[in-house]
């Protein structure tokens, strides 16, 4: 029994420490290697353009390969309604600790692309009027004259 609750107590303080530094974690990763943020704030299970965001680009394999080819690192900052679908305390809290620095307005969804110090770079309002590719080529656009 004490075995058992000593695995238990590990496994939730990993997760807690890996929910509390996911933005950390993404910042030092974007700087290692020269990546982009992209930050986006959605509702998943009650936000239709966010729903419609998230298939319609971030699922596509277009999309996929910004992180693949280390061009910007992903953080889906997400407040879900439904029970079942509640995120842990730590991933809330960083979601809205997330939010009060990014998106005070509380907009859904809404994207931003950041360099690895959290400057903001580029932001979209709603759901972007582009397809996935056309989205991809704007981000891996911006992330080449940053470095130039």
């Amino acid at each position: 029994m004490k075995t058992l609750f000593s695995a238990i107590l590990m496994v939730v303080f990993a997760v807690g420490i890996q929910a509390q530094s996911r933005w950390e974690s993404a910042k030092k990763l974007a700087s290692q290697n020269k990546e982009l943020i992209l930050l986006n704030f959605s509702g998943s299970d009650w936000c239709i353009p966010c729903i419609k965001l998230h298939k319609n680009i971030i699922e596509t394999d277009e999309f996929k390969k910004l992180e693949t080819e280390n061009i910007a690192v992903y953080i889906n900052a997400d407040f879900p309604r439904n029970k079942k679908n509640q995120l842990s305390p730590e991933l809330k809290k960083e979601n809205a600790s997330l939010a009060d620095q990014y998106n005070p307005k509380g907009l859904f969804p809404y994207t931003l692309l950041l360099n690895s110090e959290g400057k903001v770079l580029k932001s979209w309002e709603g759901l972007p009027s582009e397809n996935a590719l056309a989205f991809t080529k704007e981000v891996r656009d911006i992330k080449e004259n940053q470095n130039k």
